[in-house]
């Protein structure tokens, strides 16, 4: 039964629980499997399966197998242990193993999560970070506009490599760069993307695994809002990602949001913060409005255990910017100065990782260690 993988899962039967023993009279066998449900549409398939890997062992004549649907409770189990499975072996991306992979999430659309995207891009950039961004927003993408940036992509072959692989528009920002993957760049900006949810998936895939993205101190993800098929692939396909959940400061907002803070928990991926976006607005003559109500950044926060990184407020700077290609974390101002906060926030949280700095320390204490051995000491360090 070990070797009978569930093609949906990608692990074995045994392993995933769906395997609920047998029974043997002389030769005939019968096999029970548990499936998430009756109507399974890889019934057949597993039965098939099944019943092959079976009859190669010696003295079986006949072979039966038996489903049944899973509880509830038991497909949790089943899709915790599937999930977890999953992170333990990752499938290859071209993203590299020092970029530190950051997905901007919400649970509902409207709250302003592309334009804190751009924005927070922009700010590391400016910082001189390399930063990759990933429009995941297929069917809604906006991140051009907001970069004012244009197509088409390319794709070559360095001489090296074994594949045609995408290559990123890029933006220069100040001493760092932005490199940027959307679907604004192959599609009209009024053009509908209708694609359903695997397809969806399979392309933000096609954007981990055949994109040139090269050297990257972070990487942005721009996620759809709530809690479907391609955050549950981002989980698959990028384990070690972590999350910044976006609200706006309104109780439902927050109570939306905290489904892609579970999501990330069953995901097994960390929650590095919240953000709340249009925290509040203060007209001209100084007075503040909250117009979208008040504390929803920090109930979340407090509710998923996880820091309130920033408090964006109501700035026409903001909006103004995206229209023009001109994020405002780059133009100064209130709106700037909250945008660099932020940055200063996420680098405190989600710090790069200098894997040169790691390698020499380490070679440093190894050769203490090696000159301490030969002068006679332990060779220990501390």
């Amino acid at each position: 039964m070990c070797r009978v993988i569930d093609p949906e899962l990608g692990d074995d039967l045994v392993d995933l629980g769906m395997y609920r023993g047998c029974e043997i009279t002389g030769g005939s066998v019968t096999v029970h499997v548990a499936l998430t449900t009756a109507s399974c549409p890889l019934r057949t398939q597993l039965e098939r399966d099944v019943k092959e890997q079976v009859g190669r062992l010696s003295g079986i004549t006949d072979i039966h197998v038996r489903t049944s649907p899973m509880t509830s409770a038991q497909k949790r189990d089943l899709m915790a242990r599937a999930r977890l499975r999953a992170q333990e072996h990752p499938p290859t991306t071209e993203i590299p193993g020092r970029t530190r992979v950051l997905a901007v999430s919400s649970g509902k659309g409207g709250v302003g999560k592309s334009s804190v995207t751009v924005n927070l891009a922009a700010g590391l950039a400016a910082r001189g970070f390399t930063v990759g961004l990933l429009d995941a927003d297929i069917a809604g993408f906006s991140v051009p506009r907001m970069l004012g940036m244009e197509g088409p992509l390319e794709a070559s072959k360095a001489e090296a490599a074994d594949r045609v692989r995408i290559e990123p528009l890029t933006k220069v920002v100040g001493t760092g760069l932005i490199k940027v993957i959307s679907m604004g760049f192959l599609s009209g900006e009024d053009e509908a993307i209708m694609w359903r949810g695997l397809m969806l998936q399979r392309g933000v895939q096609h954007f981990f695994e055949d994109v040139a993205w090269g050297d990257l101190d972070y990487l942005l993800v721009d996620m759809p809002p709530g809690t479907g098929d391609i955050q549950m692939g981002l989980a698959r396909m990028l384990p070690r990602a972590e999350m910044l959940i976006v609200t706006t400061p309104a109780l439902a907002a927050q109570k939306v949001a905290a489904r892609a803070a579970d999501m990330a928990r069953k995901g097994y991926l960390r929650v590095a913060g919240v953000i709340e976006n249009m925290s509040g607005f203060t007209c001209d003559h100084g007075e503040r409005y909250d117009l979208f109500g008040a504390g929803g950044g920090e109930r979340l926060a407090r509710q998923i255990g996880a820091p309130l990184l920033a408090r964006i407020p109501i700035e026409p700077a903001v909006s103004a910017g995206g229209d023009r290609g001109e994020p405002a974390s780059l133009q100064g101002g209130d709106a700037g100065r909250v945008f660099s906060d932020l940055v200063d926030a996420v680098m405190a949280v989600a710090p790069v990782v200098e894997m040169q700095g790691c390698t020499v320390r380490i070679l440093d204490a190894i050769e203490a260690a090696v000159a301490d051995k030969r002068a006679g000491g332990t060779g220990k360090t501390a």
